[in-house]
């Protein structure tokens, strides 16, 4: 396996080579709602007994509503992280993997370490009948490129035509519910998609996802998590969560997003992409305005492959925005 990679959050590390507690560092550094909802009263049962059917059950059919999945019941699975894991499964011998980049780097950290081969791609002319398999995370990160459903059923079915299988992760999914392919799994044997519930719901730490895919896929991936792989809280969490209101989260988000670039665009920051929940921003000195920001106890994503960008997640309130802002006009980027 490879080098480990560095990713959003690691506030902990961040304090111990620039200071100060975690608990006083506003971490920008993640893709997660910062308001996270209000958790429902949890039954003790929850708690002290291995998940019964009726948990997942009812976890299940909420997320088929919130998801618009139709018929197909989505999987809860723990964090789309462990599916991604287990994808060189699904990679079919002697076929090359075509991965949409530049995007999340498990994807292919995953597949090489199965020594797959993997052909990184930008743009969906570049699949060819070779490719078994397709990753597209939609919409993006950290970029923010995103494609329409018919897009998307289009590259499935010219897959299905050459005997391949297209995923699309839809971590960011939630906050641009019409870009999702979700309603349309059940019409295309051939598609998978991976729905992340902890960045919408402010609540990454339950490690929650779903997979929405045909029976025979479903089958599959349960059988390699094993029995009781979600929490009996989780699952109660989850549903409580998705049988409520979602534009009251999305109208949250939409506040807390635009304040951040407000806040970028008056220090004339260059915002080149995002989603909702974080911006992308290019600058020639931007290892210097991490580090800078560190120095502040704020922390903020950058990328080896891409050393002129960041990616800026959502303060949780307008004393956060001050804080950002603040810090920025103190950077000295000359």
């Amino acid at each position: 396996m490879s080098a480990p990679i560095l990713h959003g959050g690691g506030v902990t590390e961040a304090a111990g080579a620039f200071g100060g507690e975690p608990k006083d560092w506003l971490d920008l550094s993640t893709g997660i709602n910062p308001n996270p909802v209000s958790l429902p009263d949890i039954p003790v049962n929850a708690w002290h007994r291995l998940p019964d059917r009726h948990l997942v059950d009812t976890a299940r059919n909420a997320a088929a509503r919130h998801y618009r999945s139709g018929a197909i019941l989505p999987l809860p699975v723990p964090g789309t992280q462990s599916v991604i894991q287990l994808l060189s499964r699904l990679a079919v011998p002697g076929r090359r993997v075509a991965i949409f980049a530049p995007t999340y780097g498990e994807y292919a950290r995953v597949f090489l370490a199965a020594r797959s081969a993997v052909d990184e791609i930008s743009a969906s002319d570049q699949l060819t009948p070779e490719h078994g398999l397709a990753i597209l995370v939609n919409p993006n990160n950290p970029t923010g490129r995103a494609y329409w459903p018919d897009d998307i059923i289009a590259m499935a079915r010219r897959m299905k035509a050459a005997g391949g299988t297209l995923l699309v992760d839809e971590a960011f999914g939630d906050t641009q519910p019409d870009l999702s392919v979700a309603p349309f799994v059940a019409e295309h044997d051939n598609l998978i998609v991976f729905r992340s519930f902890g960045k919408f719901f402010g609540l990454a730490g339950l490690r929650l996802g779903f997979v929405i895919a045909g029976e025979p896929v479903l089958s599959a991936f349960r059988e390699w998590l094993g029995p009781w792989s979600v929490s009996g809280p989780a699952l109660v969490i989850a549903a409580a969560s998705m049988n409520g209101d979602p534009h009251a989260v999305q109208s949250v988000i939409a506040e807390r997003k635009s304040a951040l670039d407000d806040v970028l665009r008056s220090i004339g920051l260059k915002i080149i992409g995002g989603t909702p929940l974080f911006a992308l921003v290019e600058l020639e000195q931007a290892a210097r305005l991490h580090a800078h920001l560190c120095r502040a106890h704020i922390l903020t994503r950058k990328f080896d492959y891409a050393p002129s960008w960041l990616r800026i997640g959502l303060a949780p309130d307008i004393a956060g925005d001050t804080r950002l802002a603040e810090a920025l006009r103190r950077a000295d980027l000359a």
